[in-house]
């Protein structure tokens, strides 16, 4: 399953920030030391948890669960209640994640940097009664949405410095494949080029439409790593075995590599959502999380 290049959150919020540009360019993310961000004890807030010593309120992860529910349900989908707030419980974490590391490589939302942000999408929504208006109707007050919107301002920048990291061109091989849905059939192909039949005719006979084409791709991109992982083996012209998947008997044929191809826009994409994939991944290993709600 591919991971999502922008995280539910607040969905909607989400998606107001993500239609801004970023206001500083792509830089390359570092690792430094996560340094806890204190809970307040001037509050008895019950808090959902806790991300490296920076808390995520009951109420907050309450209202949340909430707006998440309802976008499934305006699409017609049901999600069971354990799911969905475990989903909205790690999309929160994530976000936090993204915005203790913006804050790290020193990208910050100051007061006047969030004003600017409310007074466009109040702008962008047709003024301030409308952006109010909107906050109600997604169960926000005032500071709540700001609160959530200058973590999401900050989330947002990482996630950009992440998936831009992700350079435009990567090793790549150009790949014909014979597949067939039974083992039988799959030992009887793989005898007649054996016995000296041309790979290619035989792709265009077995499937007349596509003729066997998968085309260029890097590692990382298909949904059957075994497939990759046979194609990159193979030198060009060279044959592979049977590989069995899901969806059936293969054998592959490389009519091309490249150390440098350029990516796709969908190779591209599902890169830089394994690169952020990786990098939640990674920061999740490297820091405290104590979940306290159990959903």
């Amino acid at each position: 399953m591919k991971r999502k290049i922008f995280l539910i959150g607040a969905a909607a919020l989400l998606f107001l920030v993500s239609c801004e540009k970023s206001v500083a360019p792509p830089v390359t993310p570092t690792r430094a030391p996560v340094t806890p961000v204190p809970v307040s004890t001037a509050t008895s807030e019950p808090m959902a948890v806790l991300v490296n010593g920076e808390g995520i309120s009951m109420e907050e992860f309450h209202d949340e669960l909430a707006r998440f529910q309802a976008a499934q349900a305006a699409i017609g989908r049901s999600v069971p209640a354990e799911d969905a707030a475990r989903q909205v419980l790690d999309d929160l974490v994530d976000e936090t994640l993204l915005a203790q590391g913006a804050a790290e490589l020193g990208f910050s939302v100051d007061d006047a940097a969030l004003q600017a942000r409310l007074d466009s999408l109040a702008d962008s929504l047709g003024g301030k009664d409308a952006l109010a208006a909107w906050q109600s109707a997604h169960g926000y007050t005032a500071e709540s949405f700001s609160r959530a919107l200058r973590r999401s301002v900050a989330a947002a920048w990482m996630r950009d410095q992440i998936i831009h990291s992700v350079p435009g061109t990567a090793e790549q091989v150009h790949v014909r494949q014979i597949l067939l849905y039974n083992e039988d059939a799959a030992n009887e192909a793989l005898s007649r080029i054996q016995n000296g039949e041309s790979f290619d005719d035989l792709a265009v006979e077995y499937d007349p439409v596509t003729r066997g084409e998968l085309g260029w791709f890097p590692r990382g991109y298909l949904l059957e790593p075994a497939i990759e992982d046979a194609a990159f083996s193979l030198q060009v012209g060279e044959v592979s075995g049977i590989i069995q998947t899901d969806a059936g008997y293969h054998i592959l044929k490389v009519l091309e590599r490249d150390p440098q191809h350029p990516l796709s826009p969908d190779a591209r994409l599902t890169l830089q959502e394994n690169a952020l994939a990786a990098w939640l991944a990674s920061r999740r290993t490297q820091s405290s999380i104590d979940f306290l709600l159990s959903p």
